[in-house]
């Protein structure tokens, strides 16, 4: 398991514009970005990559989006947001690609505005798993807040890459990275790398990554109320992730995610 908060990150972005699909040479390992990932299945659909979705949000305006894998083995979405002025945006979202599913977010914030990201990789068997953002505060009294929890089985590899900029003008920003991942075997690998760089003094901004795994007081007590093994650790499990989608304003949408995480938990487990 690694846990680290050292390194740079290089924004999606960059990255896609020097090494784009259509004739451009893969990305290798030597990118910061894509150092854990699955090299050998991104080639496969490298070809076939859409150009980046953007986002842009309008000054005060709010959003909200959802996000479930699509049950593709290999799932690769990358996104540049801008937020103009008080604007706001939450994303949920829920990597689940059995093979490899990766999630990109290059972000600006302009004045005001907020952006929270609340995201999970649920993955067993050799599935590799990675959400990498890149979070700009360049104006002053930006919010951003990224929660993220992984849930590794088998062999499976799960990373997050974030890095949180503050400009030096950005004064009273305040950014947040919550990093979790929970272990259910040996073989499994967490790399939770959130970074921080900041040129502005008057800010507030705090990162903090752990990695564990089931606690086996727990784990007996449930099997003690007559669960079964895998029941009970997705029981367990449940509490881990379901939180992340708390505030979904769509009922709809967080019943689906909901389910989706459940049935992606109980496939882990299993």
């Amino acid at each position: 398991e690694r846990s680290s908060t050292e390194g740079s990150v290089t924004p999606p972005s960059a990255l896609r514009a020097a090494a784009s699909p259509g004739g451009e040479e893969l990305p290798s390992r030597k990118s910061e970005a894509y150092r854990y990932a699955d090299l050998d299945a991104l080639k496969s659909v490298w070809d076939t990559l859409p150009a980046a979705e953007t986002i842009t949000l309008a000054e005060g305006e709010t959003q909200q989006q959802v996000w479930i894998a699509d049950g593709s083995p290999v799932a690769v979405r990358t996104v540049q947001v801008e937020l103009a002025a008080g604007a706001s945006l939450e994303i949920f979202a829920l990597n689940t690609a059995p093979q490899y599913g990766r999630v990109e977010l290059d972000v600006t914030l302009h004045e005001g505005a907020n952006f929270a990201l609340h995201a999970a990789n649920i993955g067993g068997g050799k599935a590799t798993q990675e959400i990498v953002t890149v979070v700009r505060h360049l104006e002053p009294n930006g919010t951003s807040r990224q929660t993220v929890r992984s849930v590794l089985g088998g062999t499976a590899t799960g990373s997050y890459l974030g890095k949180v900029a503050v400009a030096r003008g950005a004064q009273q920003t305040d950014g947040e990275q919550s990093v979790k991942a929970m272990l259910l075997d040996r073989g499994a690998t967490a790399n939770c790398k959130p970074e921080l760089e900041i040129y502005a003094d008057d800010v507030k901004c705090a990162h903090g990554a752990s990695v564990g795994e089931l606690d086996p007081n727990q784990l007996f007590y449930a099997l003690s109320r007559g669960l079964d093994p895998v029941s009970a650790k997705a029981l367990l499990l449940e509490g881990f992730v379901l939180e992340l989608w708390d505030e979904v304003a769509d009922e709809a949408q967080r019943d689906a995610l909901v389910e989706a995480s459940r049935a992606a938990l109980r496939s882990v487990v299993a």
